[in-house]
């Protein structure tokens, strides 16, 4: 049995683009051979996914798979919507969110868990599909949430197809028992929630450095008026206020009525809410943007033309 030394393992990722790991797998199933561990990579799909793994992936999709008080969502990204329309894909994402609900929110836990069916982990199996579809893809983040009594409702907008889409959102509604009708209330919060964007569920929820800024701004802003002290400091707390009804989930207006407060419409039910989660998809990836005509032309060697001078 040859040596696996660093050095061999260093040398076969430079020439492969895989992993670490991967490559010593390579390697010492292949008796460190160089080029019958790339062959090993190459047919595994490895090689291949270690090359996309830079691009930017910023499509895909929303998950989200319910039990009982219980509910998970998943954000699996690809690099284009086009990705988002293939079947494999969408399976795969459904099973993702199957898995984080078994084992938890932690990435990492849930690439190690095993992928349904197979032999494979989850993280295994998204190689391979980075392969056989030919795009970068990533597990980017999940969420589950749990009520000891009550239901976690969930809420897809625009469902490419049930529990599938851009826009998914977790509702935890707490109950001493099960209240009729609390899964469809669940579904409305939902609903809400996808429409306003809340940033926290209650006013103590509020991000303190967020709401200093807040408060900055708006006394700047009050004392371009001119007015006292003590009046700009009125001004401010009923600005602070209006603050909390746009960014507060219990303080806002209820969609569904336009005058209601969500506070109330949860109070009414008999029922409490314990939490939220909205994913958007996408939301803080920084997409990359081209000019498709200029890549034409510089893949079939065009120069570009000098812009006319009048």
């Amino acid at each position: 049995m040859a040596e696996i030394t660093a050095a061999l393992v260093k040398d076969l990722r430079e020439k492969s683009g895989a992993g670490m790991m991967d490559c010593k797998k390579a390697l010492t199933a292949n008796d460190g051979d160089i080029d019958a561990a790339i062959d090993w990579l190459r047919k595994k799909g490895l090689s291949a996914a270690a090359k996309k793994s830079g691009r930017v992936a910023a499509e895909g999709l929303i998950g989200v798979a319910s039990a009982p008080q219980a509910a998970a969502m998943v954000e699996v990204n690809a690099e284009t919507d086009f990705v988002a329309r293939n079947e494999t894909f969408q399976e795969f994402v459904e099973t993702v969110a199957r898995v984080a609900l078994e084992v938890g929110e932690d990435v990492e836990a849930i690439k190690a868990a095993t992928f349904p069916g197979t032999q494979q982990s989850v993280g295994e199996h998204l190689t391979q599909l980075v392969a056989t579809i030919g795009e970068n893809m990533n597990i980017r983040r999940a969420r589950v949430m749990r009520v000891k009594s009550g239901v976690v409702a969930t809420y897809v907008h625009n469902a490419l197809k049930p529990g599938l889409g851009k826009i998914g959102v977790l509702v935890a509604l707490d109950a001493a028992s099960e209240l009729d009708g609390l899964e469809a209330l669940g579904r409305q919060v939902g609903m809400h929630v996808a429409a306003t964007r809340p940033e926290a569920l209650d006013i103590d929820a509020v991000d303190p450095a967020a709401l200093e800024r807040e408060r900055d701004v708006l006394s700047e802003q009050a004392r371009a008026s001119g007015k006292p002290e003590p009046i700009i400091a009125k001004m401010v707390e009923g600005r602070i206020r209006k603050y909390y009804e746009e960014v507060v989930l219990l303080e806002q207006v209820w969609v569904h009525d336009g005058e209601s407060r969500v506070r109330a419409v949860v109070s009414k039910s008999g029922a409490n809410m314990a939490g939220f989660e909205r994913y958007q998809l996408g939301e803080g990836i920084e997409k990359q943007t081209s000019d498709f005509a200029a890549e034409v032309a510089a893949t079939a060697g065009i120069p570009k033309t000098p812009e006319t001078v009048d």
